[in-house]
């Protein structure tokens, strides 16, 4: 029976459910709402030296007041491919170039903008609490294959799969947390 560890398989399926809480976060940071946010710039990939880039890896991004971000290019060759990156990455940010400084105000979200990012940000939530769901099965499934194995009693089965329910059940909570909080931020309520 030595050859099942209910602790490592219990830590693997904490860890993977904190990396679909983790990555629901970082997804979620990227939306824009209304206030500046140095990571909504996070996803934009500028055309530099031959190659696409993270923004992050030319430039950095601060957020000097509340609706502005500041982005300080290193290199003065690449003002305008990272002002072409940030108009096309669809964020509808107009960047104001200062010599080697680019000023992004913030502009007000429209009603209807609002409400489609708190979708988005319902999307987003989904597939996070989908993921879980994906890694509960998994430890279920492994679960059921140490038993048929005889490597652990039906019994403790059962117990294992309450735990796993119970992690399951706390990560989805976690998951929904962060959801009605970005959604709550986004329409300004």
């Amino acid at each position: 029976m030595a050859d099942f560890d209910a602790n490592a398989t219990k830590a693997d399926l904490e860890r993977r459910m904190k990396g679909a809480v983790e990555a629901l976060q970082g997804d979620l940071a990227g939306l824009r709402t209304g206030r500046a946010n140095t990571s909504l710039l996070d996803p934009v990939q500028v055309e530099v030296y031959g190659a696409n880039m993270p923004l992050n890896q030319v430039a950095t991004v601060t957020a000097p007041e509340p609706r502005m971000l500041a982005v300080q290019v290193w290199d003065r060759s690449n003002v305008q491919p990272v002002e072409k990156a940030i108009r096309s990455a669809g964020l509808g940010l107009n960047p104001i170039s200062e010599g080697q400084t680019l000023r992004l105000p913030i502009p007000d979200l429209t009603e209807d903008r609002r409400k489609e990012l708190a979708k988005l940000a319902t999307q987003y939530a989904e597939k996070a609490r989908i993921a879980v769901r994906n890694v509960r099965r998994d430890g279920n499934d492994v679960l059921k294959t140490a038993e048929k194995k005889g490597q652990i009693s039906q019994d403790e089965q059962k117990r294992l799969e309450a735990e796993v329910q119970k992690l399951t059940d706390k990560t989805i909570a976690e998951v929904d947390v962060a959801a009605s909080a970005k959604e709550k931020e986004i329409l300004g309520k």
